[in-house]
């Protein structure tokens, strides 16, 4: 090609753009440096120290490079004007042969820098001339265009209008000097990984099934957390699933510490099927009973049931610190209407005035003592007081009001002592009315503790029969029972109390049988 031919080409052609960043010290004596741009619009900015000038001037020159269109399909090499080693005779890759230099391929942004440091430049040229430069790095390659003719101009560098940031030293900048960047488009957020026990499972795990697994079992155990009452057959389950999955997990990544977990896992279902068993007192082995429970059969449960439901129909005096009174003395004298008594046992009842209440028994014929109420109260166990009951003592025919034998009494006459005198019971100083509701509620629950068959709760009516108080002391009384730790859940309505006794409390409970 002539000289005129290459001049008359690059006529027809737009000089590439370029803009060159540089950093330079400031003066001497001082670390601060100099950042500079050879776009007119670009204000210096000064920085403390060489490091951070670096980090100022290339984000300098990234936002000019999100700031700039596509490099133009239609411009000359930038670094012709200034004559570089490729476009200089001799000194190109092809200096070896006669052949001049020619550009070729598609116009690119390129970036070049410095290897001290000093500065950063970006230029739009030819690939050849970018593969021929060294350390040059392509940022942008353009796209072809159709060539100009007189009734069609050259198109608009892409991305221009009205909003779009020109590459011109009269672009948007900020108060620092810098262009605007463009927005960065929000990235795609990968789905969150699945997880299971604090383990990442991992996406590519296969089989597949034992993945979904995985996934599946992790979802349920937390919202398993997020229960408001444990279910521990369900987590019994659940353990038993993820020891069979991290065990499957464990062969096919060959992972010891995964099949140490999975024994954990079957551990931690046998445990919780055991302690399932102890809530619920059924009896899956010959060597694993229930709830070892103080009244340990049915039969006892029915004949505690029988003493309260006697008590309530008999009592000869109201409220609830008289049938609490009646009930212990009750339980006492059951089998043949006599017995002994010590003053701890009517002390420890929390009642108001014990020795009148007393007086009060045996003045209506209920209570026979063969001295005062003062000595009854003063009484120790090394010498208890002789007490009947005289409707307790049997008939001409030897039968008396309940059924049960000898040596069953005492065992209900210390299954009502220990839930009277229940420790945090005794720390709240609870009244008689709450120790008397606790024991009526001790006989209505299921298996697992919770009130009425079925846990469908117990009805009002018979509530009030059995504890002898109003609808708003019954709350109060409630109320106390939960926070000494024997109810959880209460709810009263205008029908019923519904809700569970506590899992400490359990052993204490006669459950119904059906």
């Amino acid at each position: 090609m002539s000289q005129a031919a290459a001049g008359s080409e690059l006529d027809e052609r737009v000089p590439g753009r370029r803009w060159t960043v540089r950093l330079n010290p400031v003066g001497r004596g001082s670390a601060e440096v100099r950042v500079s741009c050879s776009r007119p619009a670009c204000a210096e900015q000064r920085l403390p120290s060489a490091a951070a000038g670096r980090t100022a001037a290339v984000a300098h020159l990234k936002a000019h490079l999100r700031a700039t269109p596509s490099p133009r399909a239609d411009s000359y090499c930038a670094c012709l004007a200034d004559g570089c080693r490729a476009h200089l005779p001799g000194t190109g890759r092809l200096a070896r042969t006669e052949q001049p230099w020619r550009c070729g391929g598609p116009v690119v942004l390129t970036v070049i820098t410095d290897r001290a440091g000093r500065w950063w430049q970006a230029l739009e040229c030819c690939s050849r001339c970018a593969a021929a430069t060294p350390g040059a790095r392509t940022a942008a390659t353009s796209h072809p265009s159709a060539p100009r003719t007189a009734d069609r101009p050259a198109p608009a560098a892409a991305g221009a209008g009205a909003d779009t940031p020109q590459f011109s030293d009269q672009q948007a900048t900020t108060r620092t000097g810098c262009p605007a960047p463009l927005p960065v488009p929000a990235r795609r957020r990968r789905p969150p990984e699945a997880r299971i026990a604090q383990r990442v499972i991992p996406r590519d795990l296969r089989p597949v099934s034992l993945r979904d697994e995985l996934a599946e079992l992790g979802d349920l155990f937390r919202a398993y957390q997020k229960r408001p009452e444990p279910d521990l057959a369900l987590l019994a389950d659940l353990q038993e699933r993820k020891a069979l999955a991290f065990l499957t997990w464990s062969d096919v990544s060959c992972d010891v510490t995964l099949r140490l977990e999975a024994q954990r896992a079957e551990q931690a279902a046998a445990v919780i099927r055991r302690q399932h068993r102890h809530r619920t007192g059924c009896v899956a082995d010959a060597d694993e009973p229930g709830v070892v429970r103080l009244l340990t059969v049915p039969k006892q449960w029915e004949y505690a049931r029988s003493v309260l439901a006697h008590v309530a129909g008999h009592a000869p005096l109201p409220g609830p610190e008289a049938r609490l009174l009646v009930l212990l003395l009750t339980l006492r004298a059951a089998h043949t209407g006599t017995g002994n008594l010590v003053g701890q046992d009517v002390n420890a009842l929390g009642l108001t005035d014990p020795e009148d209440l007393v007086e009060q028994l045996t003045g209506c014929g209920w209570l026979s003592l063969p001295g005062t109420v003062g000595e009854l109260l003063a009484s120790r166990p090394e010498n208890p007081t002789p007490i009947t009951v005289p409707s307790l003592v049997p008939g001409e025919d030897g039968t008396g009001p309940f059924t049960f034998g000898r040596k069953t009494r005492p065992k209900l006459s210390g299954w009502a002592r220990r839930v009277v005198s229940d420790k945090k019971l005794r720390k709240a100083k609870a009244p008689a009315g709450t120790r008397l509701l606790a024991l009526t509620l001790a006989t209505w629950t299921d298996g697992v503790g919770r009130l009425g068959p079925g846990g469908r709760g117990v009805t009002l009516n018979a509530l009030t029969t059995r504890v002898p108080v109003g609808s708003g002391e019954l709350r109060d009384l409630i109320d106390r029972l939960t926070a000494a730790d024997w109810l959880t859940g209460a709810a009263l309505t205008d029908t019923h109390l519904t809700g569970r006794l506590t899992e400490r409390v359990l052993p204490l409970t006669c459950p119904l049988l059906n």
